[in-house]
């Protein structure tokens, strides 16, 4: 459990030195928008970086945030993609347009995505999601319609 957290707090000293390893996926970065998990190429920018049992079958899959527009949303914003391991390459399990809010931050605790988001009236809300077969589904608010740093505090918890 200890390597998602190292991963997480390190991710950025990870994108620094161009590369950050997890339970056998490797984020390897070229440039701003152009990053390789394994073998899979990603033509975004990326904010975050976790692995996890994401799906409850027993084996890690990796969670990237990238920052990305979709075509039922134009506008740029972070997103979430899930990976699984297949034969030591990367291979998509969901790669998300929107959870609920709009995302600001992920974590994986307890395996679920716990989100920070933030609401259109500027309003903040941290989530629990669940993996449901094909993506990920709303479980529980933990705290909802707080300020931003009140949000923070429970994120980070």
């Amino acid at each position: 459990m200890m390597h998602k957290t190292v991963c997480a707090i390190s991710f950025f000293f990870c994108l620094a030195a161009s590369a950050c390893q997890a339970q056998g996926f490797k984020l390897k970065k070229e440039h701003d928008s152009l990053y390789w998990l394994n073998d899979w190429r990603i033509t975004y920018p990326v904010y975050q970086f976790q692995t996890g049992d994401v799906d409850g079958d027993g084996s890690e899959d990796a969670m990237v945030g990238v920052i990305k527009s979709t075509r039922f949303y134009p506008e740029k914003a972070r997103r979430l993609f899930i990976f699984k391991q297949v034969n030591g390459k990367a291979r998509p399990m969901w790669l998300g347009s929107k959870l609920g809010g709009i995302l600001e931050d992920f974590r994986f605790i307890d395996g679920k995505i716990r989100a920070l988001e933030s609401t259109t009236d500027s309003l903040y809300a941290v989530s629990d999601y669940q993996w449901s077969g094909f993506g990920m589904k709303f479980d529980h608010f933990i705290i909802k319609g707080v300020d931003k740093q009140t949000a923070l505090k429970t994120f980070s918890q």
